[in-house]
């Protein structure tokens, strides 16, 4: 379903629908997935009644990139995105044939299915969102004790792992390392934690060099036939902290290629975060379409079209 701006914010496909998030829609190929991003936004665990134009196709692209640049890190569930509706052929069951939407192309991907840890592997590498908050009021980042004096937006002596048990519903919570352990068992619990600080420093690190400070990331993990790869979404707008380096100052909120400016203007229009949320007026929705678009052209070097 699209709305008058032809934002995608629902779908609705000849094959059976396998989970709904927030933003993607998974469908099941039998031994794959094919998981589509719509232009739906989320925010304070609500997705908001507004869609964002090309935000799927740009989310889609961006992931894409870093499945592909971080698979010498570690395994994914990425197989191949959808550039061409021909491509789904392949994964339908033999003289199987369906009219799929254009609208896949662009912004959807064929991927493993896993079994899915439902861990959100937080890695955060400055002081910023809840974990300032927890800093101000304690000196502390998931509870671990952090040096004195630190300002908002500082980079943090080294990135810290700090893992939330994905709910369904609601908000996430934190996790300790044994529970994980308890979750995943030993081997694969550390896996998770060494995996999740590589894959940041390695994205942290490439994205400087782009003008973009990556202040903080979520990485969703699985397991396929034993191994532990990452599934979901990597390195995007929606699941990271995207900050102009050209503009980074330590004290203040930063300027920003991702969803903080949504979750500005809905704070400072006094919603109490409880259903329904609010629309978000024309210059936001716009000014978020041109900041993905941004971070995509910056991280990528290549001209969203």
């Amino acid at each position: 379903m699209t709305n008058s701006n032809d934002v995608l914010l629902e779908t609705d496909l000849p094959i059976p629908l396998y989970y709904r998030g927030k933003v993607r829609d998974t469908y099941n190929l039998g031994n794959q997935l094919l998981i589509v991003a719509t232009d739906r936004i989320s925010a304070f665990d609500a997705v908001l009644p507004d869609g964002i134009p090309r935000k799927g196709e740009i989310l889609n692209l961006i992931a894409t990139f870093w499945f592909r640049h971080t698979a010498q890190i570690t395994h994914n569930h990425f197989l191949e995105p959808v550039d061409d509706l021909h491509v789904l052929d392949c994964y339908l069951p033999f003289g199987t044939s369906y009219n799929f939407p254009s609208y896949l192309v662009g912004r959807s991907m064929v991927v493993s299915k896993c079994e899915r840890i439902p861990v959100e592997c937080v890695v955060r590498g400055y002081l910023a969102g809840s974990a300032w908050e927890e800093y101000r009021e304690h000196g502390t980042i998931a509870g671990e004790p952090m040096p004195q004096g630190m300002k908002e937006g500082a980079e943090l002596p080294q990135a810290v792992f700090t893992p939330t048990h994905k709910a369904d519903t609601g908000h996430d919570l934190p996790i300790t390392q044994d529970e994980i352990i308890g979750l995943a068992g030993g081997k694969i619990a550390a896996e998770i934690k060494t995996k999740s600080l590589d894959i940041y420093c390695y994205a942290r690190d490439y994205a400087r060099t782009k003008g973009i400070i990556i202040a903080d990331t979520k990485i969703e993990f699985g397991l396929l036939n034993g191994v532990l790869i990452v599934i979901d979404e990597l390195l995007t707008p929606d699941s990271s902290r995207f900050w102009d380096a050209e503009l980074y100052q330590v004290g203040q909120p930063q300027t920003s290629f991702d969803k903080q400016p949504v979750r500005d203007w809905l704070l400072a229009s006094g919603w109490n975060k409880e259903p329904p949320a609010p629309h978000l007026p024309p210059e936001v929705i716009e000014g978020t379409t041109r900041r993905y678009i941004q971070a995509y052209e910056r991280l990528t070097g290549r001209t969203f079209k």
